[in-house]
């Protein structure tokens, strides 16, 4: 471990020495024209570096381009260190708390179990934070901290029947094998046990058909399907049943929301919030990129958008600042909690700097906002996306 973090702290150096020199947005895609090179994580090619203390990758929203996103570009998001290593015939999960028959479970005693897949876009409850304004602390996303990919294995509600859930039983606890440093309070969340028993609600053990990575909690993780991603903790090595909702720093105040609507730049009582779940409508420009230069001609512009628990009915491209909608072409591919790809195709008649926006609208009949409600940690940004381009004869 000493070793191992040794070299977690030299290349956190060597990325906060490039960031002085350089954007970090642009970071993948100007690697090749740069002299100096970014470091490299195995398993996330061109992926944007946020963090290498406790490891945190953005997706790149050129990225957002297939339904499935590929496990490399699959954001990484670590409250703490991962796990040095995982051994898969050792691991267990302890199902305990409010139940009849306590449990304890292999990967392979998962493996018997029924088998369950969910396309779901999972987000981090911070991504976008880089575009709040006034600025808030923490990691400073911009659009890649989320992904959708196809979650797989056993129910949850299938676990907690084993184990015989107690009339007493009002939320389920999980608990990961992160390793926590010095202090920190452990990385612990609870959910409703409503939400627990929901059919979608897994103990994944494979994405996209593979097991899962070590990045990605390998052998085991929640999976809370349409609710952020602090929801489905990684690395599962403890489920509990409680009697009430879980007290702890990373439920209160950490991943809360205020009850009211605050005024930018305003404090706020954490007694006067509550625990976020499900994520809101939201869409991103894939491309073209901001600050792109091209050529008069056709432009292909497109994008993703998502919902949470709800779906995607509509999005909508301005070229023009916002003064006119048009509706973009859905993807065929769809799911409940999945986002929806789409596309625009766009010609610019003539020579001029243009902003493209997109808006998204759910079945709920949520609309993106033109701003995005402000909070102090920078929770739920789904401001309307733009971009700027020029467009040269």
């Amino acid at each position: 471990m000493n070793s191992r973090r040794h070299f977690l702290k030299d290349a956190s150096l060597a990325v906060t020495a490039a960031i002085a020199t350089r954007p970090l947005l642009g970071w993948a895609a100007n690697q090749a024209a740069s002299k100096q090179s970014a470091p490299v994580v195995p398993g996330a090619d061109g992926m944007i570096i946020r963090s290498l203390r406790f490891l945190d990758l953005e997706m790149p929203p050129e990225f957002a381009n297939s339904w499935l996103t590929p496990v490399p570009h699959f954001y990484i998001r670590n409250h703490m260190f991962e796990p040095a290593k995982v051994d898969a015939a050792q691991w267990k999960v302890s199902i305990g708390g409010e139940v009849e028959k306590p449990l304890t479970l292999g990967l392979s005693d998962l493996m018997r179990l029924d088998q369950h897949s969910v396309t779901n876009t999972l987000e981090c409850a911070g991504n976008g934070r880089a575009f709040q304004n006034p600025k808030v602390p923490g990691i400073q996303w911009q659009r890649g901290a989320v992904g959708n990919a196809r979650f797989s294995g056993p129910r949850v509600a299938d676990v907690l029947q084993r184990a015989g859930v107690k009339p007493s039983g009002k939320h389920v606890m999980f608990r990961g094998l992160d390793e926590v440093p010095g202090n920190v309070p452990p990385f612990v969340r609870s959910i409703p046990i409503e939400k627990a028993l929901d059919t979608d609600t897994l103990i994944a053990t494979h994405t996209n058909g593979a097991p899962l990575t070590s990045h990605h909690g390998f052998p085991a993780r929640a999976l809370v399907p349409g609710w952020i991603g602090a929801a489905s903790c990684k690395w599962l090595t403890e489920i509990k049943i409680l009697e009430k909702e879980y007290e702890g720093n990373f439920m209160k105040p950490g991943y809360r929301y205020p009850n009211q609507p605050v005024a930018p730049g305003a404090a706020v009582n954490p007694d006067d919030t509550h625990p976020l779940t499900a994520l809101t409508v939201k869409s991103i420009i894939g491309g073209p990129n901001d600050g792109s230069k091209l050529r008069v001609g056709p432009v292909h512009v497109y994008g993703a958008a998502w919902a949470g628990e709800a779906d995607i009915v509509k999005v909508e491209v301005s070229t023009d600042a916002g003064e006119t909608w048009k509706p973009a072409m859905l993807g065929k591919e769809r799911a409940h909690y999945a986002w929806r790809l789409w596309s625009y195709p766009w010609k610019p008649a003539e020579s001029s700097q243009y902003t493209i926006l997109s808006r998204a609208t759910d079945s709920q009949g949520r609309v993106q906002p033109d701003t995005a409600a402000w909070n102090p940690s920078g929770y739920l940004y789904n401001a309307i996306d733009r971009v700027s381009v020029y467009v040269q004869a």
